[in-house]
């Protein structure tokens, strides 16, 4: 279902370099209008992707062209499931184990778009979305080549 006619859904693009609460940004961005809301908070594993104990994750990303792509998927997302409003918090820079790297919130009119958004402009962050990714252990830094499977 689309958004009301000649309406175009909000979306808001947040890269914070500081660690963030979720459940407040969410707070600060809730539609209470909507009829449905779908979340997903993401965390930093505390472990690599080859098992081993996870330091931290360096996020690097160019300034402008990412917040520009984020835009863009999260349009098209929002286009393609008719949401009225979208929120993308991704956190870039050192981030520590447990700490929210990712809050992604949709807000619709039934909770099948809104929960389809969110899950479908996940998979476009993974997929599509220029953050450079490196892991620390062990005191080394390794960049990561892959995406996490889902």
């Amino acid at each position: 279902m689309a958004p009301a006619t000649g309406s175009t859904p909000r979306i808001d693009i947040r890269l914070p370099g500081e660690p963030f609460e979720p459940l407040t940004e969410l707070a600060g961005w809730q539609r209470p209008h909507a009829a449905a809301e779908g979340h997903f908070i993401g965390r930093v594993r505390p472990a690599t992707a080859t098992g081993a104990p996870l330091e931290a994750l360096e996020l690097e990303h160019y300034p402008g062209m990412t917040e520009a792509q984020l835009q863009a998927l999260a349009s098209a997302c929002a286009a393609r499931h008719g949401a009225e409003a979208v929120l993308v918090t991704h956190r870039v820079g050192r981030i520590l184990p447990g700490e929210a790297i990712v809050l992604v919130a949709v807000a619709a009119d039934r909770r099948g778009p809104a929960l389809r958004c969110v899950a479908e402009l996940l998979e476009e962050l993974k997929h599509h979305a220029p953050f450079w990714k490196r892991e620390w252990s062990g005191g080394t830094g390794t960049w990561v080549g892959g995406n996490t499977p889902l």
